[in-house]
């Protein structure tokens, strides 16, 4: 990796720019509008977003280590998302089952941390390339990585680039 390359890494830690931009009006509901309906992980489309914010994107390569944090999600966080979910409607009810439900939300945050910590890390030793001139178009170079082809998805992805700064682009 260039020094260049290294430097806009240092430059932006992945888990302060995920908070921030997920803390930003509109964000949270339009990420986890992609997860619920589309099946994004949101982990990675706020890396993906780091890397496009960047003038980044990951070589090919990347797939395979893509593939076994995929599976640390669908083996840690998924489940403790789903069972915290199935539990809401009964946490009104009994205050244990809420505090059993806040403790799981903890949890499911934790592992969305640990996750954005090995996306870094996969960044960090990971085949990145400048932006390529098709990267450009923000909207189709995220849609296509994270294969969403749905109208309102797409719309829904839109929100999500609008609210990087400064817009995205090769650098």
């Amino acid at each position: 990796m260039t020094a260049t390359l290294r430097a806009r890494l240092a430059e932006c830690p992945l888990k302060g720019f995920a908070l921030a931009l997920y803390a930003r009006p509109g964000i949270e509901s339009a990420c986890l509008r992609l997860q619920d309906e589309a099946g994004v992980d949101v982990c990675e489309l706020l890396w993906r977003c780091w890397l496009l914010q960047l003038g980044l994107e990951p070589d090919v390569q990347a797939t395979v280590e893509l593939a076994e944090i995929r599976h640390w999600q669908h083996r840690v966080t998924l489940p403790l998302r789903r069972l915290r979910r199935s539990l809401k409607t009964e946490a009104l009810a009994r205050p244990g089952v809420a505090k059993v439900r806040e403790t799981l939300k903890r949890a499911e945050l934790e592992a969305e941390l640990e996750t954005l910590a090995r996306l870094e890390e996969l960044a960090w030793q990971g085949p990145l390339l400048p932006l390529s001139a098709g990267g450009g178009k923000s909207a189709e170079y995220l849609a296509d990585s994270l294969q969403l082809q749905k109208k309102s998805h797409l719309s829904t992805l839109g929100t999500v680039i609008d609210c990087l700064d400064p817009p995205p682009g090769p650098r």
